[in-house]
């Protein structure tokens, strides 16, 4: 069986580039050597492409803090497409270094699962996975994502999106009326609750603004719901499916950063939630309800909260979710008779699969 030449894009200029160098060393593990020809992209912090070798890309990769791409032995790269096939480019001699059927980007956040990046692969007529432009936009944009919850009658917390120039004491004064404390304040365009604080009083509103915007232009200010912290992962393109609900048992005021990737006692990630079959299936049926709402393809894993009423209110998609050893898109599907490896093979078909179909278009219109 020939072997799918596949590029795998990890790193990148988000807040979340180290998050994305322990995803993509896990799936690198996890692919088939006897399937996939892989070539390993990593993205720098100031956006530059290198390839790397699987033996010395990762520098302490089991380390979070300090993992780190190794840079020296890695060439500067491009990609270019080439009479109908797309090639690694050598910056510096122009040489093609590799050629690539189908690309996986694990970019969490901006400029890697915001629609950037797939635009770039569009533009290159390449297979991908994951989401497209429009599904990648908008479930990283929270204020555009609970606008289309709205639209399509899903239930979601209340909240106001602001930029800096809509900052004022009028303002505050409404929110802190409307949503009562404590609030959530997050930058709009962001994952794994990088720059997220919850405030209790309104001195420490005013720092988690203050954290919000240095990561972001627009900021969201949402109510606390309290409950459980339910997940369900998808995976499709027109036909998706639901993986067996899982939850997040905090041992921390609530699911930061440093509760799921540092601290190991912060969280305790179920991948098999504690729910009756009725709430399952709801929970499932949301979940796809919400991957389709938003124009997604490929995967997504839906956040949910689940009150002590039964009440669901969806929190947010992740489109590029973690693919890290505790990550839970991965591990909610196990559990739904999908392993790791299995499950790669299909997002990979998935993205081919697009492709192909996209690709029966047309392009042109003869009067």
């Amino acid at each position: 069986m020939k072997k799918i030449k596949l590029g795998l894009i990890f790193g990148g200029r988000s807040g979340e580039h180290e998050v994305s160098l322990i995803s993509a060393r896990s799936i690198y593990g996890a692919l088939d050597k006897n399937k996939y020809d892989v070539s390993l992209i990593g993205i720098d912090k100031k956006g530059s492409w290198h390839l790397g070798e699987a033996n010395n890309f990762w520098i302490n990769p089991e380390n979070q803090k300090k993992v780190k791409l190794n840079l020296k032995s890695a060439p500067g790269i491009t990609a270019v497409n080439k009479n109908g096939k797309v090639y690694l480019i050598d910056l510096k001699n122009g040489k093609n270094l590799s050629q690539i059927d189908v690309f996986f980007p694990i970019t969490h956040g901006t400029f890697g699962e915001d629609g950037c990046l797939q635009g770039f692969l569009e533009l290159l007529g390449t297979a991908y996975v994951g989401p497209g432009v429009l599904g990648s936009a908008v479930g990283m944009d929270k204020d555009f994502m609970k606008r289309i919850f709205r639209e399509k009658g899903i239930a979601t917390a209340n909240y106001f999106a602001l930029t800096k120039g809509e900052m004022d004491k009028k303002k505050i004064s409404e929110i802190i009326k409307t949503l009562g404390f404590p609030i959530f304040v997050k930058p709009a365009n962001l994952g794994s609750s990088v720059g997220i604080s919850k405030a209790k009083n309104e001195k420490e509103l005013k720092k988690a603004i203050d954290l919000a915007f240095q990561y972001d232009t627009k900021i969201i200010l949402e109510e606390a719901i309290v409950g459980r912290e339910i997940e369900c992962s998808v995976l499709g393109n027109e036909n998706p499916i639901a993986s067996y609900p899982g939850e997040i048992k905090l041992n921390s005021d609530f699911y930061s950063y440093s509760a799921k990737y540092i601290d190991g006692n912060a969280s305790q990630p179920v991948p098999k939630a504690d729910l009756s079959k009725k709430k399952v299936k709801r929970i499932q049926n949301l979940a796809i309800t919400v991957f389709k709402a938003l124009g997604c393809e490929g995967m997504g894993r839906v956040d949910f909260f689940l009150t002590k009423t039964g009440k669901i209110y969806a929190n947010e998609i992740n489109t590029l979710p973690g693919f890290t050893s505790v990550s839970m898109y991965p591990k909610m599907f196990a559990e739904s008779s999908i392993p790791y490896p299995k499950l790669l093979d299909k997002l990979i078909h998935l993205g081919i699969e697009r492709k192909e179909r996209n690709e029966k278009l047309k392009r042109d219109f003869a009067i």
